[in-house]
This record gives C-alpha cells, structure tokens and sequence, in this order.
C-alpha cells in the first residue's frame, strides 16, 4: 500500500512564483546555479545553492553554505516572499513541454514505505552526495526540493485529479524561460483529500523516477532526528518526505549521452575495428540518433558511426545487463577505453538528451574526445529492473520536463498550530 500524506505546504507568494522557482539544484553547476540566481533575489537557488551568495573561495560543502541556506529560508518566510499553508493539503502540478503533458500529485511519503521497498529504487547513490542534502536538509530543517516518483497509472486516480482541475483555478500559472509551462492546483478540501489518500492506497508500490540523492539524504535526516530525542512517531514531518508522484504514462525519458577523453595518441582506426567484433559499425555521412534499442551512435573523429550490437551481447539472465548503458560499459567503456568505475573516473561525462547532439559534437571539437548516444530507457524497462531488486547503470535516465524547484517545500518543524492527519 503506497501511503500518501497531506502537509502544510511551504511556497511562493502567487505574483512570485516564477521568480522564486528554478531548476533543480543538481542540473547545473556553481557558475551556471550563479548566473541563474544573477539580480533575482527571490531566487529559490539562494537556499538551494546557496554557495551563489558566498564568494568563491568558500567551498560548494563549507558549514557556512548550508548556514547561509538556511538564513535565507528564514528571510524569504519574514519577508513574505514564502508563506506556509494554514492547514494540511496536496497539490496538484502540472508541467507541459512542447504540448505534452504531465500531471501529478504533491504529497509526502513515509520513509519507512522507502526502507520496507513499498517505494522502490533502481539507481546507488554517492555518499559525498547524499550527504550534501543531508546537511542541507538538517540546517535548513526543511526538504527544499521533491523526489520525482512515478507508478503504473490507474484511472481512478486520473478520474479524481481531472475533476479537481476541472472545478478549480491554478494558483499557478506560468511559462518558465526554458519554455515549459507551470500549473499548480491546492487541494485542501477534506473529501477529496481523503479520497486521493484511499485511491494511492490502492497500490502496491511507487517507483523513484529521479531523486535518489535527496530519498536517501530525506530519510537519513530521519534517522538523525529520532536520535536527537525529537519526536519519534510515524507522523513526525521528518519521517516523511516531499515528492511528486506521476503516472508511468505521462513521462517522457530521454537518453543519457556519454563523453570519454581519450589521449593524443588514440588510434580510431583500430578503435573501430575492436568495436567490430561486438556490434556491426557503420560509417555515416551525417548526424545520427539511435531508432531502437541496442543501436548506439559513436561520434568520433568528426563522423558519426552507427553501431548495432550482436545479439549475444544482451541476452543476460539478469535484465539491468541487457540495458544499452550495460552493454556499452561492459563491451566499450570498461575493456577499450578503461573507464572502470563510471561513477568516479574523470575522464568520463554525462550530457543529458535534452542538450541534443550538438553538445557532444561540441565537447569533442573542444579536445580529444569520443561521443556516445544511446537509446533512452523505456519506463517499462525502469519498473521492471526495480520490481526485481535490480540496479541500472549509472546516468541511464534523463527526465523531462525537471520539476521546478521552490513551488512546494516541506517544513521539518513539528507542527503545534496544526495536527496533520
């Protein structure tokens, strides 16, 4: 049973929601978190990444980026760029993106339902981190961002969600600079409250979409909390975490590219002829983009090379190994380019497919490098690797529409004005 919870919501005043949100604090680094928060002071990325406000000889994990998060929280509460909800609700979000759509519910989950794998993962995380967000949550005491859930759709729960939009304005309403459309519904009416609650309850379990990092760091700070003497109960607010949970039918994946430095003296040539023996390589006179799985492009040398890998290749017992970033790591990057540990190794990266191929063919023209793109992951392929306690490979996922940060944070505080249900 996948256990749903109310919370009196934290978020922006409605004239300021599009200048408080922002992207996600993990898709961008320092530089870019600063020229996004540049003349914003109503920026969500001013909690989130705070480090945009500290000079830059003070280090993106010194105690006193996590302290300044948290006095600019406090800031944006006094100041009345934040308000917090009087009572307990869910809202309703809503992203869409080059007409497509998707629209799910924000609620809190129980961390327990994470541990007891009602709530399931399909990704490791990296201490360093989980523990970034571990500090951040705790000095703030607050989950500033959400974890992007996902479950295999059920119409009971479209029909309740439709109606809701239907009968109810947005208190949100905005087009963001990346062109993606903002809609947010409050849902504080208590039936209907009551009637999302009985309808997730229906399922017999959710699955992490992305946000791994910020699950585990949630319920670490849960741990932390119930050893620090505070409250203990299931209904203390630290034993829960803030997500937004769609319907596997709404979301769009897209691939996860790879970049490899290789050295001055790499020879493509007899590069080439080592992937011949795994996949049949093809020359092309153009760009190219997967069509199917287990088909990849190689950008190297400035062409583009379709490989398509033999069928021996993902033919595994175990179904993490037949995914396209398996099959790539165990047949190109670990034996022909070295690449043992794809989580640590720095000479390689990731670009998500939002960037397109033009960002590849960049990196490479900036020095020697080779160019991967893989076919995206299918949801199906996602549910079925965590339904089986499996694990994929590192960077195998890249969601869009990312949800906006700062529409909806949730307060850590136990809550004496007001008794969650």
């Amino acid at each position: 049973m996948v256990r749903i919870k109310p919370f009196r919501g934290i978020r922006p005043r409605e004239d300021l929601a599009a200048k408080v949100s922002a992207l996600p604090y993990d898709v961008m680094n320092r530089g870019e978190a600063a020229a996004m928060a540049a003349g914003n002071q109503n920026s969500i990325l001013r909690i989130t990444r705070a480090e945009v406000d500290l000079p830059p000889e003070i280090g993106d994990y010194d105690d006193r980026v996590y302290e300044r998060g948290k006095e600019n929280l406090h800031s944006f509460l006094q100041e009345g760029v934040l308000k917090k909800e009087e009572k307990p609700v869910f809202y309703i979000y809503r992203e869409i993106m080059n007409g497509k759509s998707q629209t799910g519910i924000v609620a809190t989950f129980a961390t327990e339902d994470y541990e007891n794998n009602t709530i399931l993962k399909h990704e490791l995380t990296r201490k360093e981190k989980e523990m970034d967000r571990i500090r951040h949550f705790d000095a703030c005491d607050c989950q500033t961002e959400p974890v992007f859930l996902t479950y295999r759709r059920r119409r009971d729960i479209d029909e309740l969600v439709a109606a809701w939009i239907t009968s109810h304005d947005a208190v949100y309403d905005f087009v963001a600079a990346d062109q993606v459309t903002h809609l947010l519904w409050l849902v504080d009416d208590e039936v209907m409250i009551e009637a999302l609650r009985e309808a997730f309850g229906k399922l017999d379990k959710a699955y992490i979409a992305d946000g791994h990092h910020r699950t585990a760091s949630a319920v670490a700070v849960g741990k932390m909390r119930k050893g620090q003497g505070t409250p203990e109960g299931k209904d203390s607010p630290a034993q829960h975490f803030m997500a937004v949970i769609f319907p596997d039918q709404d979301l769009l994946i897209m691939e996860y590219n790879r970049v490899v430095t290789v050295g001055a003296d790499f020879d493509a040539p007899a590069f080439l002829k080592q992937l011949a023996l795994k996949f049949s390589v093809e020359k092309l006179k153009g760009d190219f983009l997967p069509a199917k799985k287990h088909e990849f492009g190689v950008y190297i040398g400035g062409s583009w090379y379709r490989l398509i890998a033999k069928p021996e290749l993902y033919q595994n017992e175990d179904i993490a190994e037949n995914l396209d970033a398996a099959i790539l790591q165990k047949n190109v990057l670990g034996p022909l380019l070295a690449i043992e540990d794809p989580r640590t190794d720095q000479k390689i990266d990731f670009i998500g497919g939002i960037r397109g191929n033009g960002e590849i063919v960049g990196r490479c023209a900036e020095g020697n490098c080779i160019g991967f793109h893989l076919y995206p992951v299918e949801i199906a392929d996602l549910m079925s690797i965590a339904d089986h306690g499996k694990i994929m490979p590192p960077k195998s996922t890249w969601f869009e529409p990312k949800l906006r940060s700062g529409l909806f944070l949730h307060s850590l505080e136990e809550d004496t004005e007001s008794k969650e249900k």
